[in-house]
C-alpha cells in the first residue's frame, strides 16, 4: 500500500525563507537610516548648534518627501514587475544617503534628507505588496513578525555601530556604512529575487492617475488608511527624541547611550517572532488592542521619568518597544488583507505615504510641544507628549477594530 506524503502548508519553503531575509535585510537598511537620527541626535543639534525645532525638521522632511514619493508611485506599484519597482527605488535610496554621508552643512543635510525619502519612503510599501502576494493571510503575521525584526536588528547591531562609528570619526560615517551594506543586499535583490508579475494578470487599464483616484476612493481602502495614519502618528512622536532625553534629562552619558538602544532592539528582536506567530494563531485585533493598552501604560511611565539607575532607563526602554513593536505586526497583517490583488501596490504605497507623512507631522508636533533652553539643558514638556500619544493610540484602536471587522464581513461574503 503506497503511503501518501502530505505537505505541511504552514511552513515555509527555502525559497520564501530567502525572500523573508532578504525583505527584512532590506527594510534594515532603510529603517536604520531612518531610526539612526534619534540617536545622533543629541551629537547633530550640538555639533551644528541647532534646535529642536530645527532637529525635528531635519526629520520631517524625509518623512514628507517618502509621502509625495509614494502617493505619486501609488498609480504605477501595479504596472510593473515588484522585483523592478523595488531595485529602482533602492538604488535612489543608496544614492540618496551617500549624499548624507557627504554632508557638511544643515542645508546639504535637509537636501540629503529629501533626496533619500524620495526613494528610501517607497522601498517598505513595496516589501509589503511583495509579502501580500507570495504569502497568505495565514502566514502573514509570522512574515511580518520577521520583516519587523529589522527594526530590532538596527537597534541591537546597526544604532550601537553607528554611534561608535560616530563617536570616532563623525556623524556622517554612519550613513556611509549603511551604503556599503546596502549595496551589497542590492547585488543579492538583482541576482536572487524571482520576478514578481501575477498582479499583472489582472492588471487595470486605468491609467496611473485614475488608478491612484480609484484606490482611495474606495470606502473600505480609506478606513485602513485613517488606522495607519492615526497609529503612526503615535508611534513616531517619540522617535526623535530618544537620545536628548536620555542624555539631558535621564543624565545618560554618551558611552552609555549605544547600550540602551543595543538591550531595547534585543527584546524587541526576541519577542517579534513571538507576536507574528500570536498573530496568526489568536485574533489580530485583540493582540493590536492588548499591546496598545500596553503601550499607553509604559509611555506615561517613561515620559515622566527622572534621572534613574541605567537599568531602570534600559527596562523601561525596553518594555516601550515590545509595546510599539507587538501593535505593529498585527495592525499591518489587518491592512494588507484590505485590498485586492489589482490594487495591493497602489494601497501599500499610499499607506506607506500616510505613514511617513504622519511621521513628519509627528516630528513636527513633537517639536513644537517639547522645548529647550540651551544644548545642555532638560527637555521640557516631554510628559505632554507622553499624554498626547495615549489620546492619539486610543483612538487608532477604534480604526483597526474597523478594519477587522470589514476583513471579517468580506470574509463571510
Amino acid at each position: 500500500m503506497t503511503e501518501i506524503k502530505t505537505v505541511d502548508v504552514s511552513k515555509f519553503t527555502s525559497y520564501q525563507k530567502f525572500v523573508i531575509a532578504l525583505l527584512a535585510l532590506t527594510q534594515f537598511t532603510v529603517v536604520l537610516d531612518f531610526m539612526v537620527m534619534s540617536p545622533l541626535g543629541d551629537m547633530l543639534m550640538k555639533s551644528m548648534d541647532l534646535s529642536t525645532s530645527q532637529f525635528a525638521f531635519a526629520v520631517s522632511c524625509y518623512a514628507f518627501s517618502a509621502g509625495f514619493s509614494g502617493v505619486l508611485a501609488a498609480g504605477f506599484a501595479d504596472r510593473f514587475d515588484r522585483k523592478k519597482f523595488l531595485l529602482f527605488f533602492y538604488v535612489g535610496f543608496i544614492l540618496g544617503t551617500l549624499f548624507c554621508g557627504l554632508t557638511t552643512s544643515y542645508p546639504m543635510l535637509i537636501a540629503a534628507r529629501i533626496i533619500t525619502g524620495i526613494f528610501g519612503g517607497v522601498i517598505g510599501s513595496i516589501s509589503m505588496a511583495i509579502v501580500a502576494d507570495i504569502f497568505p493571510l495565514e502566514k502573514r503575521g509570522r512574515v511580518m513578525g520577521f520583516m519587523q525584526m529589522g527594526f530590532g536588528a538596527s537597534q541591537v547591531l546597526g544604532i550601537p555601530i553607528s554611534l561608535y562609528l560616530a563617536n570616532s570619526w563623525g556623524w556622517q560615517s554612519p550613513f556611509l556604512m549603511i551604503v556599503g551594506l546596502a549595496t551589497i543586499i542590492f547585488l543579492m535583490l538583482t541576482l536572487k529575487l524571482e520576478p514578481i508579475t501575477k498582479h499583472l494578470d489582472n492588471k487595470t487599464d486605468k491609467s496611473p492617475f485614475h488608478h491612484l483616484l480609484h484606490t482611495i476612493a474606495n470606502k473600505e481602502y480609506r478606513v485602513g488608511f485613517l488606522a495607519t495614519g492615526l497609529l503612526s502618528i503615535g508611534g513616531f512622536m517619540l522617535m526623535p527624541w530618544g537620545s536628548a532625553f536620555s542624555i539631558n534629562n535621564l543624565k545618560v552619558t554618551q558611552e552609555q547611550l549605544p547600550l540602551i538602544f543595543m538591550v531595547s532592539g534585543f527584546g524587541t528582536l526576541l519577542i517579534m517572532p513571538l507576536i507574528g506567530k500570536f498573530s496568526d494563531k489568536i485574533n489580530k485585533f485583540n493582540l493590536f488592542m492588548l499591546s496598545s493598552i500596553w503601550l499607553m501604560i509604559v509611555v506615561v511611565i517613561y515620559t515622566n521619568l527622572t534621572p534613574v539607575p541605567l537599568w531602570v532607563v534600559m527596562l523601561v526602554n525596553v518594555t516601550m518597544m515590545i509595546g510599539v513593536m507587538s501593535r505593529m505586526v498585527p495592525a499591518m497583517a489587518l491592512n494588507s488583507a484590505l485590498p485586492e490583488m489589482h490594487d495591493r501596490g497602489a494601497f501599500m504605497s499610499i499607506n506607506s505615504s500616510l505613514q511617513q507623512f504622519a511621521g513628519g507631522i509627528a516630528a513636527v508636533i513633537s517639536g513644537m510641544i517639547v522645548y529647550q533652553k540651551t544644548k545642555f539643558s532638560p527637555l521640557e514638556h516631554f510628559d505632554i507628549l507622553g499624554y498626547t500619544i495615549v489620546v492619539l493610540s486610543s483612538v487608532s484602536i477604534f480604526f483597526v477594530y474597523r478594519v477587522s471587522e470589514l476583513i471579517k464581513k468580506r470574509a463571510r461574503a
